[in-house]
This record gives structure tokens, C-alpha cells and sequence, in this order.
């Protein structure tokens, strides 16, 4: 599954972890089309892994992801493709969603526009002290509308739309208070905080972490009652695995569970 370190997007599998790496640094790793295809793809290849275990979005050089590629959006002006393009940047950000398996966002640098979307669409994210944030596009006259939809499902609504009708940019303590991000640590212990938080997930079942990814964020859309229902359900279902019984069992009998992966 390892691509070519010429990719615009590096891709490394280790135990079940899936690394992606945006790798356009003198660019800013800006989502050009083929970026987005190139995340399509492989988000396409890990839904049908059955291995997977966690993924990783990091980025080459000074920048995260400074969001579309400005220059190659004026280089097709037409309502159509607009639709077009935006609407691959939406699969890309539902995609990582629908994983069955966390996605971490591994930032440093700038996050802006749909690199702020990106961070935002990722189930959880480790920054460094230096990163910042911020939804841009009103400076050049374009309301971030998509990442408008990943943002206001982090933090308020009117610090969302703060940062969307300002484009201020926001620090890595600020984004971490408002909950667009985990944790913030210094440069230098970014990779030891994604891959303690990778390990805490692998000591889990993969089984429940399954069950629990597609039930958190389905229940976020329902009423109460509803919520209440479909989680019942999940963890009825849940119970009823090996590895719940293992789990359940191994507690009781004060040993470490032994999964069934």
C-alpha cells in the first residue's frame, strides 16, 4: 500500500495504522483536484480494509494545508466546475467520517479554508504550539461555505462564524480551548503525542471502536429518544461480540483482555 515518496500524497502502513501524508510542501499542500482524487481513492482502498486500525493525516514541509488551490480554481471559470470541485472536497471530508476506524489530524503549520475543514472533518487532532487556524476565503471575496459545515460541528456556532466572516486566525491554545483540537504540544513532541494516542487505540477493541465510530456521529443527527434507541441497539449488538465477551470476561477475572484480532 506504500506509494512512491514522488506522490502528492505519501501513504505508510504500520500495524493496522495508515499514515497519509499531504505532499505538495511548496504549495502549502493546497487540495488541488488530484489531491482530492488521490485522498478519494485511498479512503475508497481503507473503507475495505479490514485491517485498518487507525489513520494519520500528516503534511510535508512549513504548512498543514492552506485549504483549494486558488490558482488552479481561476483557471476554470465555470459554475459547473466549481460545483464540481466542491462537491469532491465534500466526498473527501464525508469519507474520512465514514471510516470505520479514527482519523487523526497530525497539524502544524497554518490550517486554513478547507485545511481547517480538513482538521475539522478528522475525529480528533494533535497540534503543535506553532499551528494556526483560520477560514480565509471572505478575504478574497468567497464565503468558506463547505468548511463552514465541518467547523460549526467543532466548536459554537458563533465562534464559528466569527472566524468565517472575520478570517481571523486563531493560535494553537485558542483552537484547542474551542475544541477544534486535542491537544497542543511543543514541535518537538508532536510525534510522541499522535503515537501515544495511536497506541491507546490499538490497546482497544477494534470490534467496539468500530461499532462506536458509526454510532457517534449517526446519533448526533437524531432526536433524543431516537439517539437513545439506536445506541441501545448498537451496544446490544456490541455485547454480543467475541470481544465483548473477552473483554467483560477478562475484568472479572483481573487479566488483560486478549482481542479478537
Amino acid at each position: 500500500m506504500n506509494t512512491p515518496a514522488t506522490s502528492i500524497l505519501e501513504t505508510a502502513t504500520m500495524n493496522g495504522v495508515v499514515t497519509l501524508r499531504l505532499n505538495r510542501p511548496s504549495q502549502f499542500n493546497a487540495l488541488s483536484e488530484d489531491m482530492l482524487q488521490a485522498l478519494l481513492e485511498q479512503l475508497d482502498i481503507l473503507q475495505r480494509d479490514d485491517s485498518l486500525r487507525c489513520v494519520v493525516i500528516e503534511s510535508a514541509g512549513k504548512a498543514f494545508c492552506a485549504g483549494h488551490d486558488l490558482k488552479e480554481m481561476r483557471s476554470q471559470p465555470t459554475l459547473s466546475y466549481y460545483r464540481y470541485l466542491f462537491a469532491k472536497c465534500g466526498k473527501v471530508m464525508q469519507g474520512l467520517q465514514a471510516l470505520p476506524v479514527p482519523v487523526i489530524a497530525k497539524v502544524h503549520g497554518i490550517a486554513t479554508a478547507a485545511g481547517c475543514q480538513l482538521v475539522a472533518a478528522c475525529d480528533l487532532a494533535i497540534c503543535t504550539s506553532s499551528a494556526k487556524f483560520a477560514v480565509s476565503g471572505i478575504n478574497v471575496g468567497l464565503f468558506c461555505s463547505t468548511p463552514a459545515v465541518a467547523l460549526s460541528r467543532n466548536i459554537s456556532s458563533k465562534r464559528a462564524f466569527e472566524m468565517l466572516v472575520t478570517a481571523r486566525f486563531i493560535d494553537a491554545q485558542t483552537a484547542t480551548d474551542w475544541g477544534l483540537v486535542n491537544d497542543v504540544v511543543a514541535e518537538t513532541e508532536l510525534n510522541a503525542r499522535v503515537n501515544r494516542l495511536v497506541d491507546d487505540i490499538l490497546a482497544k477493541s477494534p470490534t467496539a471502536i468500530r461499532y462506536g465510530k458509526q454510532m457517534f456521529y449517526k446519533q448526533k443527527q437524531m432526536t433524543l429518544a431516537d439517539a437513545y434507541d439506536f445506541a441501545g441497539d448498537t451496544m446490544a449488538r456490541n455485547m454480543m461480540e467475541e470481544d465483548a465477551r473477552e473483554g467483560i470476561d477478562a475484568f472479572l477475572e483481573k487479566r488483560p483482555a486478549v482481542w479478537k484480532s
